[in-house]
């Protein structure tokens, strides 16, 4: 059936929500041991080890960033939420090459006109270029595609 070949997900690394995890206890145990009588420490260790545990703990929850099958793609909606793209709706699909220094690298995006859709190499688990070839090969071999 070809909806079984046209069908592909990508993730998150596995180690991805792990190392955010163990970031998480590494900050805060920062923030209580380097506190010297600074309560503004701790509390800011807190803070940001709690924003490490909720990104971690959504890369385990819902660890698909992106999906594809006949229809169209699905992307996140939220902290755990999806939503459905159909392929008319999906204006784009390019892949954007950042120079500089820092974490700069490529990004998939999905253009609708009405959202934008983003995904790096972490998001994906792989190069954004296999999978922007990929979304194109799908949307080419669906009823109607317009590749």
């Amino acid at each position: 059936m070809a909806d079984d070949t046209i069908a592909q997900q990508w993730r998150v690394p596995p180690a991805l929500p792990v190392l955010k995890l163990v970031a998480a206890v590494v900050v805060l145990a920062l923030g209580l041991l380097l506190a010297a009588g600074d309560p503004l420490r701790p509390v800011l260790g807190g803070l940001a080890a709690t924003v490490l545990v909720g990104w971690g703990l959504r890369d385990l929850l819902a660890p698909v960033r992106l999906a594809v099958d006949a229809t169209g793609v699905t992307v996140p909606a939220g902290m755990l939420s999806r939503r459905h793209l159909p392929w008319p709706t999906v204006a784009t699909i390019e892949v954007h090459r950042r120079s500089g220094r820092g974490l700069a690298g490529p990004t998939l995006e999905i253009d609708t006109g009405d959202s934008l859709h983003l995904f790096s190499r972490l998001d994906l688990g792989t190069d954004p270029a296999e999978v922007a070839d990929a979304l194109r090969a799908a949307r080419a071999a669906s009823p109607g595609g317009t590749g």
